[in-house]
């Protein structure tokens, strides 16, 4: 199909190695780069499309895979991604089941090995785009550029701009596709063994396979559909070697040859052409099908330049953000997890001197297609065709131009462009070898890349094990970005450093003075340390700016009712629900604030409501218990609790709680079974031992009574409840050894 392109081979400072040894090179190495985060953490995106996504636990029916989106949310809801990733959640799901649940060594160790694999792929992939087709009598394919196939591979195999797809478990989703991706391209490739004598129906086999293995690509991450268009650029300018030039020129000169151009029909290339489009036309459909409502809903600050009111601001920071993306190809040093919230601020002006960035990648870009189009050479023209097309036709779905992406830039998008980045690569040191004679310079300047990356690839991949580290990270790279310093300081809260997390979240809502998200933690945080005022103030803005923050409006409610503005409390937890009807903490909080108020019918039932959303939520059992109790109704406790006990049979406070009512209405041996359990699953707690206590104490078993009290002090001193209730036992006992006397 393609001549055999000597040159490419002869010039390469790369040694030559048999394809099998190629691919074993190829995998250690793409293996050893990422190797470093196979017991990272689960981070960024992992906590939501992993850790908190039911379609990973057995209790989901499979077939909910296939009506949700890649986080476990319905995609006929409005606040669906739409991202629609079946067959990446199902990995997911195996992994949950063969880990035995939620640990991330072996969601790691699959990523690090399919990047492996895809790299070795790599290698037959890059033989095609630098070779051409050429195969055996027996049907096998020559591999016609073995040097070039492998230093290409090496290139992809080591690039640092990977991380986030590697170490990142959510990164599957392209790892998936992209492995998809190739394998359709290849499968594109087999249609067109000159040797073999099948005919028409194995070349539509191998379409027809080529096509399904893109469906799956799609299903494992979208970017999949535009392997059909990469293959019809192949099919178009590789094996049916149109000369694009050669045409346009007859075109404008009405040259009659053109009426010629019926003569592909017999070579099938309209039968294929018609197989893809038809192949994608059903993909898109299903796809816009099952997507149901539409497109998502994303925000301005997701995507700022999408937002913009002029049509050339928002031409400009595509364009601004394309070269963006072509700079971390050349150039990945500075990697950040989420380029947004004024990470890249917006372009305004022609005199912005960024302005110099998007006009060199076009004039680098004009060049190369040139160089495509009107070279004489036609190897030449076929590696920077394909090259090009590598480089933009799966980048697409991400370029804004057929609708709004969430992201400004996005590292993980870039995984399956970086192909056609090491094939211009790869040929820009061919040329470069071949018209200067310090071929070993050019070695050692390969083998200096190679290397650097493989350094930047450990370094970053140490950087994404936890959270942490991966913020911090961030900070040198976007130090402007809300974001990074939101996530640094819900890193610190959940670790309890509340003093530095409020520094970072009050960064966050100075530099995105709409961060409803940063505002709601700040408010939290303090108002547990008790600053009602400021956290009001943030809590009541945060949800004039987005009024369906329901856990905004739940927290102003909880704030309202420690200043005792009751009305204005339960106005807020009322709105909270509205906006979100499942919402059993709201209903929980909406319970303290009736029980405050002595509405204890009002109480019980939101306390009931919220253990009818959440069986499991303990608290709100908890409460009902006591509250009972404590009104007298023993009868009605005892049975609540026992309902309690038998959802969540293990929550000791429950046990300490039903123990107490038992203990009132004088069951006590079963009271004292609950309180010996409750103390055996947690036996530091005094008022346990305490309430132990006085159940003795009213059963007449005064030893085991002042042992428990004197447990109990030891834990808890000041506990004057208890301290009282010794006193009176040890008078008793006191005044009974004075009558044994």
């Amino acid at each position: 199909m393609a001549e055999l392109d000597a040159d490419l081979d002869r010039i390469l400072p790369s040694p030559v190695l048999p394809p099998f040894w190629a691919k074993l090179v190829v995998g250690l190495v793409a293996i050893v780069c990422f190797a470093r985060s196979y017991d990272g953490d689960f981070v960024f995106d992992d906590s939501e499309a992993i850790v908190n996504n039911k379609d990973l636990q057995a209790e989901t029916p499979l077939s909910d895979l296939w009506h949700h989106d890649f986080w476990g949310s319905r995609l006929s809801s409005n606040t669906s991604h739409k991202s629609y990733r079946p067959l990446t959640v199902l990995t997911f799901r195996i992994n949950y089941y063969l880990s035995g649940g939620f640990y991330p060594v072996g969601f790691h160790v699959v990523n690090i090995l399919l990047h492996g694999g895809i790299s070795v792929l790599m290698v037959d992939v890059f033989s095609v785009l630098f070779g051409g087709l050429q195969y055996t009598s027996k049907g096998r394919r020559v591999h016609l550029a073995p040097r070039a196939s492998l230093l290409a591979a090496l290139l992809f195999a080591v690039h640092p701009v990977h991380t986030e797809c590697v170490a990142g478990v959510v990164g599957r989703a392209d790892l998936l596709c992209a492995l998809f991706f190739l394998l359709s391209f290849l499968g594109y490739c087999k249609a067109f063994r000159e040797s073999t004598k099948e005919g028409t129906h194995s070349s539509t086999f191998w379409v027809l396979l080529s096509i399904f293995l893109g469906a799956v690509a799609m299903l494992c991450k979208e970017q999949g559909i535009t392997v059909l268009g990469l293959n019809a650029v192949f099919d178009i300018l590789v094996i049916g070697k149109f000369n694009v030039l050669e045409i346009v020129q007859k075109v404008l000169h009405k040259d009659k040859s053109l009426e010629n151009l019926g003569m592909l029909r017999n070579g099938g290339l309209l039968f294929r052409m018609t197989l893809l489009t038809s192949g994608g036309a059903g993909m898109l459909y299903v796809r816009w099908r099952i997507m149901g409502t539409g497109p998502p809903a994303f925000t301005e600050v997701d995507n700022p330049a999408s937002f913009a009111d002029s049509v050339l601001v928002r031409a400009i920071n595509y364009n601004y953000y394309y070269s963006l993306n072509a700079w971390l190809l050349l150039c990945p040093w500075w990697l950040c997890f989420d380029w947004s919230m004024g990470c890249i601020p917006l372009i305004k002006s022609v005199s912005d001197w960024r302005v110099i960035a998007l006009a060199a990648l076009w004039f680098c870009l004009i060049g190369l297609i040139c160089q495509a189009l009107c070279s004489e050479d036609g190897h030449k023209r076929r590696i920077l065709t394909l090259g090009l097309g590598f480089l933009v036709i799966p980048f697409l779905p991400a370029s804004n131009l057929f609708f709004r992406v969430g992201f400004v830039v996005a590292e993980r998008v870039l995984y399956l462009p970086s192909v056609g980045y090491c094939v211009l690569l790869t040929f820009g040191f061919t040329a470069l070898s071949k018209h200067t004679k310090k071929k070993k310079l050019i070695a050692a300047v390969v083998l200096g890349i190679v290397l650097i990356n493989m350094l930047r690839c450990v370094v970053r991949s140490g950087q994404w094990r936890s959270e942490e580290q991966l913020f911090r990270s961030a900070l040198s790279v976007c130090p402007l970005n809300a974001k990074v310093h939101y996530n640094i300081g819900k890193n610190l809260a959940d670790k309890g450093n509340q003093t530095a997390a409020i520094r970072y979240y009050r960064e966050a809502v100075r530099l995105n003075p709409k961060y409803v998200h940063a505002m709601n933690n700040l408010g939290n945080i303090l108002k547990e340390r008790n600053e009602l005022q400021e956290a009001e103030e943030l809590l009541s803005l945060a949800v004039q700016i987005q009024p369906d923050f329901a856990a905004a409006w739940m927290n102003l409610g909880i704030v309202q009712n420690s200043l005792k503005r009751f009305e204005a409390a339960e106005q807020s937890y009322r709105t909270a629900i509205k906006h979100r009807r499942k919402y059993p903490d709201c209903y929980y909080n909406l319970g303290r604030l009736y029980a405050d108020l002595n509405r204890h019918v009002d109480a019980l039932n939101a306390w009931r409501n919220a253990t009818v959303l959440k069986p499991e939520h303990s608290l709100a059992w908890n409460n009902m218990i006591i509250l009972l109790d404590n009104t007298g109704n023993l009868a009605q406790a005892e049975a609540v609790g026992r309902e309690a006990l038998g959802l969540i049979p293990n929550d000791h406070s429950l046990m300490f709680s039903l123990a107490n009512v038992l203990g009132k209405s004088q069951k006590y041996k079963e009271s004292e079974a609950l309180f010996l359990k409750a103390i055996k699953a947690n036996p530091n707690a005094a008022s346990y031992h305490g309430n132990l206590a006085v159940l003795y104490h009213r059963w007449g078993h005064l030893d085991l009574a002042k042992k428990h009290y004197e447990i109990s002090l030891q834990l808890d001193p000041t506990a004057s409840g208890t301290k009282e209730n010794y006193g009176l036992l040890r008078r008793k006992l006191e005044q009974m050894q004075k009558k044994d006397v």
